[in-house]
């Protein structure tokens, strides 16, 4: 004859699920749909950086083409400095099974280098996953195997004012790097290009001098 552990059952039962705070941008994605197969509860926010966070550890995700990109863009060379506001960060770069990682507008050593500056200069981690499944299975597995602990945001390497203000253009649609620092020089100061005139925004803008005032009404 044996005996059931009902108290073991009663442990299993009232169990929380690990949780997995994602930012809203990452809704198109495929990655929190499966997210629940694995056994987590997910939470859309506004994440100020990444796309997901597990137990306090800020993660960036990136399709290969998007992580190429970014590159390009210099985008990711500053979402690498805001995941070091966290204790623990790394990047998720998704799609290896579905593009040629080393095929397309990037040489390949380029590539190979830009990759080992974020392992050695950063000191943030790659992790390579297959595809959306794959993805949502590792973050699954994190989420697990780490403590849970507070989600709080603290700098660990403070953002320089000049860095501050960059972030705040680059939250305006079709501004990046380049065209933030052009509006600096131009107007000098946020209050100088929020309070400037379509027209004089034209100058850096072009057409998309209409969408940044509409959006600053």
């Amino acid at each position: 004859m044996t005996f059931e552990n009902i108290f073991s059952r009663e442990k299993a039962e009232t169990r929380e699920k690990p949780k997995i705070i994602i930012d809203r941008h990452e809704k198109n994605s495929l990655v929190p749909s499966l997210l629940p197969r694995f056994d987590c509860d997910i939470e859309f926010q506004d994440l100020k950086v990444g796309d997901y966070l597990v137990n306090n550890i800020a993660i960036e995700r990136k399709t290969v083409p998007d992580f190429k990109s970014s590159i390009i863009s210099k985008r990711l060379f500053f979402q690498l400095k805001e995941l070091k506001q966290y204790p623990k960060s790394l990047v998720i770069l998704e799609g290896t099974s579905q593009f040629d990682l080393y095929q397309g507008i990037l040489h390949e050593n380029a590539l190979r280098g830009f990759i080992l500056s974020v392992l050695l200069e950063h000191e943030i981690p790659i992790l390579f996953t297959e595809n959306e499944e794959d993805t949502a299975r590792y973050l699954a597995v994190l989420a697990k195997k780490t403590e849970k602990v507070q989600s709080s945001l603290r700098q660990k390497i403070p953002l320089s004012q000049d860095e501050q203000k960059q972030f705040i253009l680059e939250g305006f649609p079709g501004i990046g790097p380049s065209t933030a620092k052009k509006l600096m020089e131009e107007f000098k100061s946020l209050k100088g290009i929020f309070n400037t005139e379509e027209k004089e925004l034209e100058k850096v803008l072009g057409k998309k001098s209409q969408t940044f005032k509409k959006l600053l009404d």
